[in-house]
């Protein structure tokens, strides 16, 4: 029998490569392979490059490293009240243990998705329906801490839950708008009430305020006259005393004293006209011998006067 050393050859190198392949294995980064041997888990695999024994060897599972986004599906979830809501999710989840996330569930993705969905029902069957509009923080961290001490024994880690939509049924979402809308219009109309009594405030303090700034300036003002009156009076009292005093001392100078008594004799008789024109009778004074005398010592004056 003749041997074709070339295809012996051909199948040796085909041979050959088939054994690097089986044996070197190059894994992502974040990728952990898991090997098993003679069907029972081995090892795992870390990132880079891996040499197994080919036929012994096998890599049973990949898992990714990475966080995985997972979308939880929509679901009816009932309230403390009894009304319906539907809710929908996303979970946030990372592959920890490879090794457990291989034989620890069959399929960790549904169970946490599933896992997630039964939490979600728990938690907001606790709540009212207002609450959960309020609370979407809380239902997500008791999520999160619910599916996170189960998922551990899967190799996953939960990192978070977060609430995409909440959508109550038609009828509770009219009311709703309709309770909102008239919250609104309340609060308007208290906003309202609220700026016309600030106005009515303002304006009474306004006009308070003037009605003081106007007696102010009145009290002042008619200090101000009281002031300017006094001053007048001591500066005409300081006048008529400063000349009672010049006559005084004119009348201790030689001759005062007849210029004196003729002035007077002067104003008597000229007051004594004036009073006489003013009506039609002829008013004589009862004593005529004061105007005699009076009007002798201003003859009297006047000759003196003229002698010297």
């Amino acid at each position: 029998m003749a041997f074709d050393f070339g295809s012996i050859s051909l199948i040796l190198f085909v041979l050959a490569i088939i054994f690097v392949v089986k044996t070197i294995n190059v894994v992502p980064q974040q990728n952990a392979w898991v090997v098993e041997r003679f069907g029972k888990y081995h090892s795992t695999l870390a990132p880079g490059l891996n040499i197994v024994l080919p036929f012994i060897d096998r890599v049973a599972y990949k898992h990714s490293l990475k966080e995985i986004p997972l979308d939880v599906p929509s679901q009816v979830c009932i309230t403390k009240d009894n009304t319906q809501l539907e809710v929908d999710g996303i979970l946030y989840f990372q592959v920890t243990d490879p090794m457990r996330a291989s034989y620890g569930s069959s399929n960790y993705i549904a169970a946490v998705s599933q896992l997630a969905q039964t939490t979600l029902r728990s938690v907001i069957g606790k709540m009212e329906l207002d609450k959960t509009f309020e609370e979407r923080n809380h239902i997500n961290q008791s999520i999160v801490s619910s599916i996170d001490e189960s998922a551990a024994n899967w190799g996953v880690k939960v990192l978070r839950y977060e609430i995409k939509d909440l959508t109550p049924p038609k009828e509770i979402l009219h009311s709703m708008q309709a309770q909102i809308t008239a919250e609104r219009e309340k609060r308007a109309l208290i906003a309202a009430s609220e700026g016309r009594k600030q106005e009515q405030i303002n304006i009474a303090t306004g006009e308070r305020e003037a009605s003081i700034a106007k007696s102010e300036g009145e009290k002042q003002a008619s200090i101000n006259r009281a002031e300017g009156q006094a001053k007048a009076i001591v500066a005409l009292a300081e006048a008529n005393a400063d000349a009672i005093r010049k006559t005084a001392a004119a009348i201790r100078e030689p001759g005062g004293a007849d210029a004196v008594n003729l002035k007077v004799a002067e104003q008597y008789v000229s007051a004594f006209a004036n009073l006489a024109k003013t009506n039609n009778s002829i008013i004589v004074p009862a004593n005529m011998s004061d105007i005699s005398g009076l009007i002798a010592s201003a003859m009297q004056v006047v000759k003196s006067q003229q002698k010297s």
